[in-house]
């Protein structure tokens, strides 16, 4: 006669999370999906009027589609979105799936998503004029998006992912955005942000805004760290009170 082995409380609790990570991941994809087609449609053209701007020298229609599509990808709340998007489909379709490279990737997710979130809602929003359907698309990616992630991880982790030596593995992909943005930006003399816009406030300027944001970064990783060891704690000493 065989039994069957109980789940242990930490198998429990990330099958418990799978519906939390699919949900992210969902909210993640559907904000991507409708920029994209906003984008890919030219639906609502460009009012770039600064030549040093992505966006500007786009036509319209057809025939600006693939420079569209290109400047989309040029954006980091296109690359944040799109890692919470396959990180957390990842997790939902594995809840249990674990690696150093998915859990800095996991980090990246919250490092880098809070990063777009604060700085749209501080810097570019208040010059931003949404048009229709970008209301939706900006609140999804810049918004619930980020919101949502940071509830997700608080409720569902995975937890004691966290180390110093991933938090830092964890600017790779920043960096690797950073150096994809003034290369192109070289190439085509546009920008995506203005703290990035190296043919108006030169590279030293550049280079100051993208150290001070990766500090940002870190401090913002370091909190998510401290908030992850402090729910550790609490479930600890509530499991221990648990069996006394």
């Amino acid at each position: 006669m065989t039994t069957t082995k109980p789940k242990t409380t930490s198998a429990l609790a990330s099958d418990r999370a799978k519906p939390w990570f699919a949900f992210n991941a969902v909210v993640a994809w559907l904000g991507l999906a409708v920029s994209f087609t906003l984008t890919a449609t030219g639906m609502y053209p460009s009012e770039a009027t600064d030549a040093s701007q992505i966006g500007y020298a786009n036509a319209t229609g057809a025939a600006g589609a693939l420079g569209r599509i290109f400047d989309w990808l040029g954006y980091f709340t296109i690359w944040s979105n799109l890692l919470v998007a396959i990180v957390l489909t990842l997790l939902a379709l594995n809840p249990h799936r674990d690696s150093p490279l998915i859990r800095v990737l996991r980090i990246d997710t919250l490092m880098m998503i809070s990063i777009t979130g604060i700085i749209y809602a501080a810097i570019i929003a208040p010059y931003v004029t949404n048009r229709g359907w970008e209301h939706v698309s900006n609140a999804l990616v810049h918004q619930i998006t980020p919101v949502l992630t940071i509830i997700v991880f608080i409720i569902a982790g995975p937890r004691g992912w966290f180390e110093s030596k991933k938090i830092f593995a964890a600017l790779i992909v920043p960096i690797i955005y950073v150096i994809y943005t003034l290369i192109r930006g070289a190439v085509i003399g546009a920008y995506p942000y203005s703290f990035f816009n190296v043919a108006k406030y030169g590279y030293t300027a550049v280079l100051i805004n993208v150290v001070a944001i990766a500090i940002f970064g870190l401090v913002l990783a370091f909190l998510f760290m401290a908030i992850d060891r402090l729910i550790m704690r609490r479930k600890a000493n509530r499991a221990q009170l648990n069996n006394s």
